[in-house]
C-alpha cells in the first residue's frame, strides 16, 4: 500500500507552491533539507554515546569522582554580602 500516489504528491507541490511562492520553494526545500542533515547527524552522535556510556559506566564515574570542585567567587568590586545594595557599599 503506498502512503503518495503520484496524483497526490502533484497536488501537494502544487499547494506548497501556491503557498510559499515559487521564489521561495528554494529556500524552504534548502532549510528542509538542512534540518534533515543536522537531525542525521545528532541522531547518530546520540547513538554513539548511548553505546560508549552502555560499554563503559565505571570509567564514567571514576572521571565524575576525579573532577575537583570548582569554587565560584564573587566579582570584582562586590562587597560579599548577599544582600547588600550599592546604596549600603557606600555609606
Amino acid at each position: 500500500m503506498r502512503i503518495l500516489s503520484p496524483a497526490s504528491l502533484l497536488v501537494v507541490v502544487v499547494f506548497a507552491a501556491l503557498l510559499f511562492g515559487g521564489k521561495r520553494l528554494p529556500d524552504v526545500a534548502r532549510g528542509i533539507g538542512r534540518s534533515l542533515r543536522i537531525l542525521k547527524s545528532e541522531g547518530k552522535a546520540l547513538r554513539g554515546e548511548f553505546a560508549a556510556g552502555a560499554q563503559a559506566p565505571a570509567a564514567q564515574s571514576a572521571a565524575a569522582v576525579a573532577e575537583p570542585e570548582r569554587v565560584v567567587k564573587s566579582a570584582p568590586g562586590a562587597s560579599g554580602a548577599p544582600g547588600a545594595s550599592r546604596t549600603d557599599r557606600a555609606a
